[in-house]
């Protein structure tokens, strides 16, 4: 069965913005972008709430176009183009977008219905407000977590009003040179 991954940066205080949606503070290098591409790899579903639908979409259909791409630009651009999209959203018309599908009710339901069907896995960029909601409706299987050697102090936290326990069993962890440690957590 295909499963939903969800992918976050936070800091070590637990935020994945700052107040304004500040991300400048996020560690990347190319052996975080190297090992996310694994992850990509393994998945041909991408999800995103509304505001990180259309900050992707304002950037990576044509980023391997740009004279100063670089090969994670050039490699995530074409993952990009190919992947199927799923964006949740009651203000978005599927009208006009390519290879996106938008879920605006009945959500999980859609995407307990995608998990039954043949192919990779779905994961879930960033998209702080639709990643809290779909680990409230119980869809989310696996979490990676990136976090970031910085305290924020205040911002947009990782999980917000989570009224349930949700148990969760460490499969791994990535540390890399850069200061940053991904954890990967399976729901048990």
């Amino acid at each position: 069965m295909r499963k939903l991954i969800f992918f976050m940066h936070t800091s070590l205080d637990g935020f994945v913005a700052g107040l304004n949606g500040e991300m400048n503070w996020i560690k990347v290098d190319e052996a975080i972008f190297d090992f996310v591409g694994t992850m990509t790899d393994r998945a041909d579903t991408a999800l995103y709430g509304r505001v990180t639908y259309e900050m992707m979409e304002s950037y990576w259909p044509t980023a391997a176009d740009k004279p100063t791409a670089t090969k994670h630009d050039i490699e995530h651009s074409q993952w990009y183009n190919n992947v199927s999209k799923i964006v949740l959203s009651r203000t978005i018309k599927e009208t006009g977008l390519h290879n996106t599908r938008v879920f605006g009710e009945n959500i999980a339901e859609n995407i307990n219905r995608i998990k039954q069907q043949d192919g990779k896995n779905i994961i879930i960029f960033g998209s702080p407000s639709a990643s809290n909601s779909l680990l409230k409706m119980g869809v989310v299987d696996e979490f990676w977590i990136f976090v970031n050697p910085v305290l924020l102090g205040q911002g947009v936290p990782l999980f917000k009003d989570i009224t349930e326990t949700v148990l969760l069993t460490l499969v791994e962890t990535r540390t890399f040179d850069n200061g940053v440690i991904a954890l990967h957590y399976a729901k048990l």
